[in-house]
This record gives C-alpha cells, sequence and structure tokens, in this order.
C-alpha cells in the first residue's frame, strides 16, 4: 500500500501551479460566531469524522495526514447542507423581517449535485418549494436524487455558468429567491451567506486537531475548489484568527492553503496566474461539482490573498487518489478526492523541493485534506 500512495501523479505531465509566498501574512474577517451555534441545533447535526491516515503521510513525507470526511453531513452525502441551510435560515428571516407574506417560498438554484440536493432538502424540511436547475454532464442519478427530495428540476443542455442564468432569471417572480452559492456585482448577500454556513466546517477541524494533540492547527490545508466559495470559507476562517487558540486573535500566519481543480476547468489557477478574475471554456470531468467556469465575485479577493498556492488534476488522478481513500476506509468521491490528487501531485514529481518549499512544508507538518463528498454523491466515480 504505501508504495502504491507514494507514486508520482501524471508523470511526465507539466503541473499547472500557483504559488504566492505572500499569502499568509493576508488577513480579513473571521465568520460570525452564530453559524457553529446554528448548525449545532439542528436535530441531525454532529461533527463529521477528521481520520488520521498514517500511510498517507508515510507515503508524502510529512508528519501527519487528516482527512475531513464530509460522506455524511447532515443526512446527505456532501459538505453543502452547512451553507445551505444556514442561507435559507437566513433568507427566510430576511423575508419575515421585510414583511412578507408567510406564505411558502420557491427557492431556486443551480446546481451540478450536491448544492441543488442541499437546497431541495432544506425546502423540503421547512415546507417551502425548490426549484434546481441542472447543466449538461450531471449523471441521472444525481439529478433524480435531487428530484426525490419533490424538487423541480430543469435540465439544462448547457454548462453550469448557463444553468446559473437561467436560474437567476426563474427566481425573479416575486414568491421566489435565488439560493446560489456563486456571487456576481448585484448578487453577493446569499452566496455570503452560504459561505458563512461553511465555517463550521472549519469549527470543527480546530476542534479536532486539539482533541488530538495538536493545538496549534495545521501547517496546509488542502481543499477541492469549483468557483471558490468553500475556499473563501477556508481562507476566512485561517487568515482571520490564530489557528488553534481559545482566544481567535488575529495571527499574521497560519497554514499554508493549497486550492485544487480539475485541469478541464481550472478557472481559479487562471485568475490567479492572470491576477483577475477570468472566466474558462469548461470541458468533461469527473469532477462534476467543481466543473465551474467563473470564480465567484465574493470568493476572489479572498483567494487571490490568501491562497499559498493553487494545482490542477486531471480525472485520472482524482479517482487513483479516491480509490486510495477507500483503500484505507473513507469514502470519497472524484471532487472529494481532488484534494489528495491536488497534494500528492505538489509534493512529488520534478521540482517537488520547489513545491513543497513554497508550502512550508517538512517532515513533521500537519497536513489536513477536505474530502467534500462521499461515493454516493457522485456517481461518476466508477467505484459508486
Amino acid at each position: 500500500m504505501t508504495d502504491h500512495l507514494a507514486g508520482s501523479a501524471s508523470p511526465l505531465h507539466t503541473l499547472p501551479w500557483y504559488a504566492r509566498p505572500s499569502a499568509r501574512t493576508w488577513q480579513c474577517p473571521p465568520a460570525p460566531a452564530e453559524v457553529r451555534s446554528f448548525h449545532s441545533a439542528l436535530p441531525d447535526y454532529s461533527p463529521t469524522p477528521l481520520t488520521d491516515l498514517p500511510p498517507l503521510a508515510d507515503a508524502l513525507g510529512v508528519g501527519r495526514v487528516f482527512v475531513k470526511d464530509e460522506s455524511s453531513r447532515l443526512g446527505l452525502p456532501a459538505f453543502k447542507a452547512l451553507g445551505a441551510s444556514w442561507a435559507i435560515h437566513r433568507t427566510l428571516a430576511e423575508r419575515t423581517a421585510n414583511g412578507a407574506a408567510p406564505d411558502p417560498v420557491t427557492l431556486v438554484t443551480a446546481t451540478d449535485g450536491n448544492h441543488g440536493r442541499a437546497v431541495a432538502r432544506t425546502a423540503r424540511l421547512l415546507g417551502q418549494r425548490a426549484h434546481v436547475f441542472v447543466p449538461r454532464g450531471v449523471h441521472p442519478q444525481a439529478v433524480a436524487a435531487i428530484a426525490a427530495e419533490r424538487a423541480r428540476v430543469t435540465e439544462v443542455p448547457g454548462p453550469y455558468d448557463e444553468a446559473v442564468r437561467l436560474a437567476a432569471r426563474a427566481a425573479d417572480a416575486p414568491d421566489a429567491e435565488l439560493v446560489q452559492d456563486t456571487a456576481w456585482p448585484g448578487y453577493e448577500q446569499i452566496p455570503s451567506w452560504i459561505v458563512e454556513g461553511y465555517s463550521t466546517l472549519c469549527a470543527e477541524i480546530d476542534e479536532q486537531l486539539a482533541a488530538a494533540g495538536i493545538a496549534a492547527g495545521p501547517d496546509l490545508v488542502a481543499v477541492p475548489v469549483g468557483v471558490g466559495s468553500l475556499a473563501q470559507a477556508v481562507v476566512t476562517h485561517y487568515r482571520s484568527r490564530a489557528s488553534g487558540s481559545a482566544a481567535r486573535t488575529p495571527a499574521p500566519r497560519g497554514p499554508a492553503l493549497l486550492s485544487v481543480e480539475p485541469e478541464a476547468a481550472a478557472c481559479v489557477l487562471e485568475s490567479l496566474l492572470l491576477g483577475e478574475p477570468v472566466g474558462v471554456t469548461t470541458g468533461e470531468t469527473a469532477m462534476a461539482g467543481l466543473n465551474c467556469g467563473t470564480p465567484s465575485s465574493i470568493a476572489w479577493p479572498h483567494l487571490y490573498g490568501g491562497l499559498d498556492a493553487a494545482v490542477a488534476v486531471p480525472d485520472a488522478d482524482s479517482a487513483r487518489a479516491a480509490a486510495d481513500l477507500a483503500a484505507l476506509g473513507v469514502s470519497s468521491g472524484p471532487c472529494g478526492a481532488a484534494a489528495l490528487a491536488g497534494l500528492r501531485a505538489a509534493l512529488t514529481g520534478t521540482d517537488a523541493d520547489v513545491r513543497r518549499r513554497a508550502l512550508g512544508l517538512d517532515p513533521h507538518s500537519v497536513v489536513v485534506l477536505l474530502s467534500t463528498e462521499g461515493t454516493a454523491a457522485n456517481p461518476h466515480s466508477p467505484a459508486c
């Protein structure tokens, strides 16, 4: 097992890579503390596992590797319910405060799977309606899972960005609200609430590492990226506070933060390389939840300011990482396994020493991989 895990990703392949040495000095305001209290009060809430995987640490030449396993979160096989539940809670409260009638509202969104299912599940539990737009390439089983939550599903014969445009148009009705996990100028409040919802995941990591005797927090966090909302939450958490500190005081440094995308949809990496947010034409990828062509407008300043590095990986590397995690007892779909694929790509192969130094890693470093979905969340995975 160790020999297999130690192999380089995509030999003879030029690694799509970006690094910014000054990222750990960047700071921003923290997420609201009440988000964690909200989630803790939900009937199905419990922290997801943070699993220590010594074989990965040995293979990659670091001290510890932990995987934050989001294969079961609030009854769904991905982390997205954290953002959807908090944002919908805030949205409905805002409508009430503004004098809206108490009649059910239609919550509209575009999705490549997990976010739409989370919106549909939350809507059903709260007695609301859901209308979900799904772009091409999403597996029929993922579409069926959304429909099973009693949502209206509209399949779009175009990419994710087109589904977002159509969802925004449908949400113009007075009895509808767009609950989208990407932002653009003029639509930023609800996406910001979704990002706040993801902060619970990071708070759990701090507590779980402290319980494992690592009060100082991680040295590196690897996060899969689509439009960048989860990465924004991770940057916000670690660039606004001292990881592992009970006082939660601002700190000039924190862990290195590595974003990972599919090569077929590396909009954040391309934007970082150019120094400004840009759209890319996406291709086909098994990492369907990361198949996004444009960074979120509210995420971009955090990604540009707070990410230490970014990497893009091919589907084969993600599939191999998913198989390795499964062999170690962690259920991870292609998107969730992207974190391991990206870390492996960064720490092996040509110029690995340069990338390791850019990330500040040594044989004693503690690494956290965010596995954002289980295999049940993504039927594209051959393991599903």
